[in-house]
């Protein structure tokens, strides 16, 4: 009976995101978030800010290809673990990559024999940047960018909502790149 019941609510969730509406997400969250987050936790190292984009990725796949779910092939629990799978697999080695590169960049004697001007001018311009920022805008960049504390976890240590969280950063990215594209032009660049 419960089996039926879920049965019929994923059928229904599918109906609704081929619709495009945006609830059955939601929905689809309450059903299966805790099945598609260990998917993508067991297969995606890292940190915590590129599992929930992983996740936020998951999602996106879901609502952009659910014409391609067929019921005669799969069950859509089994659709959207394969989604979640590959996704993180693909993240995976993303990240593998841009390590592998890092590594790569971190050891070149030309580097390590020469200082890189370029990113030292970068890291001043973007402290630079960070520093125009209210001190508890840029604190919440800092915690969350550099040191990785998730959404959650600061929106308790705040007493706030996790949504003004995202919010606040949201906002933040945007003056950041007003401040960041304002001072390109000033210096000409």
């Amino acid at each position: 009976m419960e089996q039926e019941h879920r049965d019929a609510r994923e059928q229904e969730i599918v109906r609704r995101i081929r619709n495009r509406e945006e609830q059955a997400l939601r929905e689809l969250i309450d059903l299966h978030g805790g099945l598609l987050k260990a998917i993508v936790y067991r297969h995606l190292p890292g940190s915590l800010q590129d599992r929930e984009e992983c996740l936020d990725d998951v999602l996106l796949a879901v609502w952009n290809h659910i014409e391609s779910f067929d019921v005669e092939r799969n069950s859509f629990k089994q659709w959207i673990a394969a989604v979640a799978k590959y996704r993180a697999i693909d993240y995976q080695r993303r990240w593998i990559k841009e390590r592998e590169r890092r590594i790569g960049e971190e050891l070149d004697p030309d580097r390590l024999n020469r200082p890189d001007e370029r990113l030292a001018s970068a890291v001043l311009d973007a402290e630079d940047v960070l520093s125009k920022l209210p001190e508890d805008e840029r604190k919440l960049f800092e915690r969350y960018y550099i040191e990785g504390v998730p959404a959650k976890e600061l929106a308790q240590d705040m007493d706030v909502r996790e949504s003004w969280i995202h919010n606040k950063l949201s906002r933040g990215r945007k003056k950041l790149k007003r401040l960041w594209t304002a001072g390109k032009e000033v210096h000409g660049e």
